[in-house]
């Protein structure tokens, strides 16, 4: 009888540290799936990103942190409104955040501050009126391909005013939500 327990509690043991050794491998494998998807969403999907300057305030501030949606723009078209983060075309090893003002085809002109497109004033509500600045600029088409871009903080941003267009190649993504410091955590609108 004591071996015939001894054998049970043998095998109850076994089958106890089997169980364990299984969950123990279920847990690995989906800790190690989340971990990849994680890494693949980084890499090709959402990339983190540090603003850097007061061209978008009040919106973005200087150092606050923003997701970039990198995937975006293979499904959809760039449109006005968009805060994209992009290349600088004077120098590709830095990287601007502005917002989208034209689409190629449309004429843009700024009358003392003032933007329209294609003869049209446009309405801006994420334009503080102490951001303003009250340059105008004489209408201009915008090539097939190119963009033009404007800071919402126009008295401090260099943007497409001063350099021109922007090549949809060197647009690399759209921000979408801002996470860093907790009082500007939202929706990039």
């Amino acid at each position: 009888m004591k071996e015939e327990n001894a054998f049970k509690d043998n095998v109850q043991d076994h089958i106890q540290d089997f169980k364990l050794t299984f969950e123990l491998k279920s847990w690995s494998r989906d800790i190690l799936f989340a971990i990849a998807i994680a890494i693949f969403i980084v890499i090709f999907v959402v990339q983190p990103v540090k603003v850097e300057g007061t061209s978008m305030q009040p919106q973005l501030a200087d150092q606050d942190r923003i997701f970039v949606n990198r995937f975006i723009y293979r499904f959809k078209e760039i449109d006005r409104g968009d805060v994209v983060v992009f290349w600088y075309p004077r120098d590709r090893s830095k990287s601007f955040i502005k917002r989208i003002i034209g689409v190629p085809g449309d004429s843009v002109e700024i009358r003392k501050g003032l933007v329209y497109i294609n003869g049209e004033l446009i309405n801006e509500p994420y334009l503080k009126p102490e951001y303003r600045d009250y340059q105008s600029l004489d209408k201009v088409v915008i090539p097939r391909g190119k963009y033009f871009v404007l800071g919402d903080h126009r008295n401090s941003s260099n943007d497409s005013r001063k350099w021109g267009f922007v090549e949809k190649s060197l647009i690399y993504g759209k921000a979408f939500f801002s996470y860093w410091p907790v009082s500007h955590v939202g929706l990039v609108e």
